[in-house]
């Protein structure tokens, strides 16, 4: 039993003593409407508790985090779905920040070979802050594109293309510009616990959080101006990553995940075209020629299968290793600045662009990625990756905490590279190390390979 003097803080989890393997339900709060609904009500011994009542597992929006987390009191076993300052990794502008950071300190640390694993991000400025030092970039290379993105919005909105400054003083005349001149001479504004933590991109209905800020800041960024291209038409890729622990750093990589098309053909023409430029889905499904039941998605698997088609094998395993590189190198870089609670995990949607050369970039993280399926195979995907999250959250406790594979999820960090090979020691260097990621390869389960929670195991997507 726990009690507070503090009448502002909420209790939640407290179970008269019972320890959290007697627990004979798990009471669980959400306030989304779609596939994770389905999951939760379909996971046995799972219990949903509506409006004030105590829960044990609360998959939140970011608003009730933000207004809420600090005065609730959690028991040791309750879970939450967000980190306190998750929006470090998931806003465009501190991301980019703390990119920048940690490059930095691995050439100081490591030398400029370790530094340069951390250029996955195009050439990023925070406006209005860096106007002046965006400028001063924009006339060193006359001509090339740049993509101006809002760091808080979702769904492709307010994204415009450009490649002249008459273009950036045509925009700060309107709305948004007259924000960004009265705030010009401002220096940026530092993260706390009270800024507004968006980070949300994907199609956005009852799920997808937004967040409004008072004042609108944007990012310049670097256009990739050479997508690798199917069928004549760009895309991204969206890539699941769950962090369990930031302290330390320990996480895992869905193997499951997809590519999203534009609908139309690529060209850098007629940079106003949203159809051609932004792959995001709220984009897409407007299209005229868009087709709700094909949509606009291949699954990894598919896509991986196409590459192998095209590309030599090694030309392949790089670009995944490469992938893989960005995942961990992001979550390295705000490792020392997000708030680590035991209390907390966080199901990341990477957003990755891959150029010509084969080279992928990473455009942003998002902290509320949308559960909203598109069609019967995306239903079908998001609903085994969030079982899949509830077995690796292990609310039932039935993990030895050993695995390296629980359902499609594959344990790819854990205080440091894990060893693709069982019994094989996690080291680097020592043999023929392996890392234990397998994004594209074969879905859930595979023939020989343990399902990891307690026997748990699935057909594949």
């Amino acid at each position: 039993p726990f009690s507070l003097q503090n009448q502002n803080y909420k209790c939640h989890g407290s179970s008269k003593g019972k320890e959290r393997e007697q627990r004979a339900s798990i009471r669980f709060k959400t306030t989304l409407m779609n596939t994770l609904t389905d999951v939760l009500r379909n996971r046995p011994g799972w219990v949903e508790v509506k409006d004030e009542g105590e829960w044990d597992f609360y998959w939140c929006d970011v608003s009730w985090l933000r207004e809420n987390f600090d005065h609730t009191y959690m028991d040791d076993h309750v879970r939450i779905n967000h980190f306190r300052n998750h929006y470090e990794l998931t806003r465009k502008n501190y991301m980019v920040k703390n990119l920048k950071r940690f490059r930095r300190q691995l050439e100081r640390e490591a030398g400029k070979l370790e530094a340069a694993k951390c250029d996955f991000f195009p050439k990023t400025f925070e406006m209005p802050c860096e106007y002046h030092l965006f400028v001063e970039e924009f006339r060193k290379h006359p001509g090339i594109t740049w993509i101006m993105k809002p760091v808080a919005r979702s769904q492709g909105k307010g994204i415009f293309l450009f490649r002249r400054l008459k273009d950036i003083m045509d925009w700060r005349k309107g709305t948004a510009g007259k924000k960004f001149a009265s705030l010009e001479a401002q220096p940026a504004r530092a993260p706390t616990a009270t800024v507004n933590p968006s980070g949300t991109h994907d199609t956005r209905s009852s799920d997808d959080q937004k967040d409004e800020l008072p004042v609108e800041n944007y990012v310049a960024q670097r256009y990739i101006e050479n997508p690798y291209l199917i069928g004549g038409r760009k895309f991204d890729l969206r890539v699941y990553v769950l962090v369990m622990s930031y302290l330390p750093l320990r996480a895992w990589l869905y193997r499951d995940g997809f590519a999203r098309f534009s609908n139309t053909r690529f060209t850098l023409t007629s940079i106003d075209d949203q159809y051609v430029h932004l792959t995001n889905v709220a984009v897409q499904k407007t299209s005229p020629d868009y087709h709700p039941k094909k949509g606009c998605k291949w699954m990894l698997q598919r896509f991986r299968q196409y590459l192998a088609s095209k590309h030599s094998p090694q030309a392949v395993e790089a670009l995944f290793s490469e992938i893989d590189n960005i995942f961990i190198k992001s979550l390295q870089s705000v490792q020392k600045v997000i708030i680590s609670d035991k209390h907390c995990f966080e199901l990341y949607g990477y957003d990755i662009l891959i150029d010509q050369d084969l080279k992928p970039w990473l455009l942003e993280v998002n902290a509320s990625p949308s559960l909203t399926a598109s069609s019967q195979e995306d239903y079908e995907l998001k609903t085994c990756l969030l079982e899949d999250t509830l077995h690796v959250v292990d609310m039932e406790a039935r993990l030895t905490g050993k695995e390296k594979r629980v359902g499609g999820f594959d344990l790819m960090w854990n205080d440091g590279p894990v060893s693709r090979e069982e019994g094989a020691p996690d080291l680097p260097g020592m043999g023929n190390f392996v890392t234990n990621t397998h994004l594209g390869m074969q879905g859930r389960w595979e023939v020989g390979v343990p399902g990891g929670a307690g026997g748990i195991q699935h057909s594949t997507v």
